[in-house]
């Protein structure tokens, strides 16, 4: 017996895609109430999570996914309305950092709850073992 063709498979991919698409509007539906997208979400997280509550602008882009320009132009909102803050590094003079204000974390705070909200009501239909297979799955093809 052999496995799945590849038309199989392509279609676990678009299928995979439109998962993605529902996930993402239930996401920016749930976080707009706060008035953030899931990709400014994106950004404090990462930001969050990083050493000093800062990055590079290059390294954030490529964790959220985004062109340098990209980023920039998603930050540029964020830094008028006091969510993260431009900083220079001591290092070098050329490498821009953005770090993540104390509104922010505020506001991270806020939208984590709601992250945690939806997330838990999106993946209820999943056992426990569906959710732990599902888990393991996505970490091997990271």
């Amino acid at each position: 017996m052999s496995g799945p063709n590849i038309q199989q498979h392509s279609q676990l991919l678009i299928n995979l895609l439109g998962l993605q698409t529902k996930l993402h509007k239930c996401l920016d539906s749930s976080l707009s109430y706060l008035g953030i997208s899931v990709t400014e979400f994106l950004v404090m997280l990462h930001l969050s999570n990083s050493p000093n509550k800062k990055m590079r602008r290059i390294d954030l882009a490529e964790k959220i996914g985004l062109t340098a320009s990209g980023v920039t132009r998603l930050l540029n909102p964020m830094q008028k309305i006091g969510l993260v803050e431009k900083e220079e590094s001591v290092r070098d003079a050329r490498v821009s950092l953005v770090k993540l204000t104390s509104a922010g974390e505020k506001m991270f705070e806020d939208a984590e709850r709601s992250v945690n909200v939806v997330s838990e009501s999106f993946l209820e239909p999943l056992s426990k073992s569906q959710r732990d297979s599902l888990w393991g799955a996505i970490e091997n093809l990271r």
